[in-house]
């Protein structure tokens, strides 16, 4: 159908703002957004349907168009309600960019506007498969995407789900295929083929160019992509541009609706203003706890939001409230047993990361007045995990370690411990060939018994004795005393 073809339907009394010599212009479907910036879901052929929620001032105009002419859209439908019609710097930028304006009247709902376009579109669309998609298009708005999957399946008889990353149901009438979740994060090319027996499974990324993996939600079909027509492909990926809009619609809301989880998280950082914290943990709808967790995050590869989005998602179902403060996303949650649950979600995602790593520090569980040490734990773990090569999770039992508390020394500081207690023995050896610093760290290990470190060293009680006070004498130290043999433990531990 063509641009002129939409602007003569009568009953729609569309008005022709601009773009009189671009009305040849073929529509292939219809798209509704108030994205500032949507062009990550355009393929070009689009006519775009909008209210201006996006336009907060005049230079959001040029933006938002052309962002539409980069994408190669047909035209853009604008409401007036809004504004009591279309501002001029809106109709300027499209007569820059060549972008074709129409006008839809106030008392015409956008509804009405997208069935009966998708209505004359799918006239002319022999399988009907684009069209019945576009014309469930409107199911998202307030009622989620399990509707549109029911119509598909119903109509089409495409079954579908959509997951998260973690493997978690987003919608769908029950739980994808085992395997599914792993098979998603480990792709290097989509479709992928997952096979359960006879049953094949085929699944797509949302938004694989634009979206980090471990925040994407996948698409999983019951059917191999491979004995799909080019309709059914079609189809699909205009399926998955409507989840990856309404992925990113709920991380915009999210963040709408945290300022008070933000707000929160930042008072227990900067330790300020105690007496908000309980009025706070109330607004964020976690008052009336006895105790609590608090989560800290880092992901190399991500960004502040793609980071609190993920950290949110491993803490699904926990109702976390979360912010970010200095590129590290914290939340905090109702104290539970959430260790081990968080150690298995981040193993699985790393397959998702491409080499990089989410690390996460955990602390103990608190009552509300320990919530700022809580925090200040957690961010300390957090840091302490991605210096970790192995471990990618530090939580509560690991911070009690004396491997955890020697990791959190400044390595400057560490080195001169180390040099003020053991270079006088380091120097000795190298002189006189000795074996100073070996007798210490076995006489250490053995707790201070003679008897064993002697026969383990293969000397006699007598020698061993000498190298003892040996290690005395240049030092200063004396091994008999409970905190000398301390100290030397742990310079020989920074060793």
């Amino acid at each position: 159908m063509r641009l002129r073809s939409v602007l003569t339907m009568a009953d729609l009394e569309f008005e022709l703002v601009t773009g009189d010599t671009d009305l040849d212009r073929e529509v292939r479907w219809v798209v509704t957004t108030d994205l500032l910036d949507p062009s990550r879901y355009l393929s070009g052929g689009e006519l775009v349907v909008t209210g201006l929620h996006w336009r907060q001032g005049p230079s959001d105009s040029d933006a938002f168009v052309r962002a539409l002419a980069g994408a190669g859209v047909t035209g853009l439908l604008a409401g007036q309600a809004r504004y009591g019609g279309i501002p001029d710097d809106v109709v300027r930028a499209c007569r820059r960019h060549g972008v074709p304006l129409l006008r839809v009247p106030e008392r015409v709902s956008f509804s009405v506007v997208v069935e009966h376009l998708n209505r004359e579109l799918s006239t002319g669309n022999a399988g009907g498969l684009t069209a019945t998609l576009d014309r469930h298009r409107r199911h998202i708005s307030g009622n989620g995407l399990t509707p549109v999957l029911e119509l598909l399946h119903r109509d089409l008889g495409i079954r579908c789900w959509i997951m998260s990353a973690t493997g978690r149901v987003v919608a769908g009438p029950e739980a994808p295929p085992e395997g599914a979740a792993a098979a998603f994060l480990a792709a290097r090319t989509f479709p992928v083929i997952l096979r359960d027996g006879e049953t094949r499974y085929s699944i797509v990324a949302a938004d694989d160019r634009h979206t980090p993996r471990v925040v994407d939600w996948a698409l999983v079909f019951a059917a191999d992509f491979s004995d799909w027509s080019a309709e059914r492909r079609a189809l699909a990926g205009e399926l998955a541009a409507l989840v990856a809009s309404e992925r990113k619609g709920q991380d915009e809301r999210r963040c709408a609706d945290g300022r008070v989880a933000q707000q929160l998280i930042q008072l227990l950082v900067a330790e300020d203003e105690p007496a908000q914290l309980i009025s706070l943990l109330e607004l964020a709808g976690l008052r009336g706890h006895d105790s609590y967790v608090a989560v800290a995050a880092t992901a190399l590869p991500l960004g502040d939001r793609e980071t609190l989005a993920l950290l949110v998602e491993v803490l699904h179902g926990r109702h976390p409230v979360a912010g970010v403060v200095d590129g590290t996303a914290i939340a905090l949650i109702p104290a539970a047993e959430v260790e081990a649950d968080i150690r298995d979600t981040v193993s699985a995602l790393a397959a998702g990361l491409g080499g990089d790593r989410l690390c996460v520090g955990i602390s103990a569980a608190v009552g509300p007045a320990g919530l700022p040490g809580a925090v200040e734990e957690a961010r300390y773990a957090c840091g302490l995990a991605a210096r970790d090569e192995v471990s990618c999770v530090v939580g509560q039992h690991e911070l009690a370690t004396r491997t955890m508390l020697l990791a959190g020394i400044p390595e400057l500081i560490g080195r001169k411990f180390r040099a003020r207690l053991l270079e006088p023995l380091l120097t000795y050896d190298r002189e006189h060939h000795a074996d100073l610093v070996l007798t210490l760290r076995t006489f250490l290990d053995e707790s201070g018994s003679w008897a064993r470190c002697a026969n383990l060293m293969y000397v006699h009680v007598n020698t061993l004795r000498y190298r003892i006070a040996r290690i005395e004498e240049l030092t200063g130290r004396d091994l008999s005393r409970f905190e000398d043999r301390v100290d030397f433990y742990l310079a020989l531990s920074l060793s």
